[in-house]
């Protein structure tokens, strides 16, 4: 089947839903899984959009996602939210602690989510966007099993380990950073693959440690950190805050995330600040200053184009391959 299929954000996220079900998640796990999936695509992510649902989906049919699991949540400290994954999704654990979350920052000024046992978590700036709707400053740390090399060698040490800031402005969408310590995301690397494309330099290197543009190489050798040692050192911290801290498995000890029958139990650890304890004027301070960068200064300010990809979606729908949503359907 060729071409493309529009569809309303309300039908795609029931599809994605009901695909989840269908799959073995509960329903909670399914509602949550479904609306990420869905935000991600609206805001022009297709990388990790409604194509990437297959993963977890496959996930779900070999044990890797625990489909009914249900977080266990315990509170070690009055600002602290500590979640056992139990095997499932990313995702269900801080959707059933937001508003708690919430809650703790504004009455302490800061509140930390740290969750282990989890499978990967897609689009990273869905947890911290979702606070800084919120009025609160997130930052969010999270690994996976290894992909990335570290400083110095050819071995796959640490995941991509992305992470995530946002931040509430005035008048406007949230500031919203979600980036990979690697030059790029693995999700590049198999979609080349797929379209039989090459990869640009400097991406990746092939299982002897040698530097390549073959995406089939690439992905049995290992990625590079974006910036040299830098970007690998970043992906050191990423490892420590998303690992050490939650009790999740280091990236070298994760199992694959798209084979056998194991689940990654990657960490993930998300903190949210109330800067109006500090600044009542924050959001319109930074408004004005982002005005200033992007406007005096030509800087490119992350954040509003996944807004405006986000007005668009809601307005005119989705545009999906045909085939895939059939293929979601079936």
């Amino acid at each position: 089947m060729t071409g493309t299929t529009t569809i309303d954000l309300a039908a795609a996220t029931r599809l994605c839903e009901a695909a989840i079900l269908r799959h073995g998640g509960s329903p909670e796990a399914a509602r949550v899984l479904a609306a990420a999936t869905v935000a991600a695509e609206a805001d022009a992510q297709p990388a990790v959009g409604v194509s990437h649902l297959f993963d977890y989906l496959d996930a779900l049919d070999a044990g890797r996602i625990a489909g009914a699991a249900v977080p266990a949540i315990t509170r070690p400290a009055p600002v602290f939210i500590h979640v056992d994954a139990g095997g499932g999704t990313a995702h269900l654990g801080f959707d059933m602690v937001f508003d708690e979350l919430v809650t703790t920052a504004r009455r302490f000024g800061i509140g930390l989510f740290a969750q282990k046992n989890a499978f990967t978590c897609g689009a990273l700036g869905w947890f911290t966007g979702r606070l800084a709707e919120a009025g609160l400053v997130a930052f969010a740390a999270t690994n996976g099993p290894p992909l990335l090399a570290g400083s110095g060698g050819a071995k796959p040490v640490y995941c991509t380990n992305p992470m995530s800031f946002a931040a509430p402005v005035a008048g406007g969408p949230p500031l919203l950073i979600d980036q990979a310590s690697s030059a790029t995301a693995f999700v590049s690397i198999r979609r080349a693959a797929d379209e039989g494309r090459s990869i640009p330099d400097g991406w990746a290197v092939d299982a002897e440690g040698r530097p390549t543009t073959d995406p089939h190489r690439a992905m049995s050798g290992a990625l590079l950190a974006f910036g040299g040692a830098r970007g690998a050192n970043v992906a050191l911290m990423v490892e420590v805050l998303s690992a050490a801290l939650t009790g999740a498995n280091w990236s070298l000890d994760a199992p694959p995330f798209g084979t056998g029958s194991e689940g990654p139990g990657t960490g993930l650890t998300v903190l949210a600040i109330d800067p109006t304890l500090l600044d009542p004027d924050f959001a319109g301070r930074l408004a004005a200053h982002l005005g200033r960068l992007s406007g005096e200064y030509g800087v490119h300010i992350p954040g509003p184009s996944k807004a405006a990809a986000r007005a668009r979606s809601e307005r005119d729908g989705l545009r999906l391959p045909a085939a895939l949503v059939e293929r979601l359907r079936g």
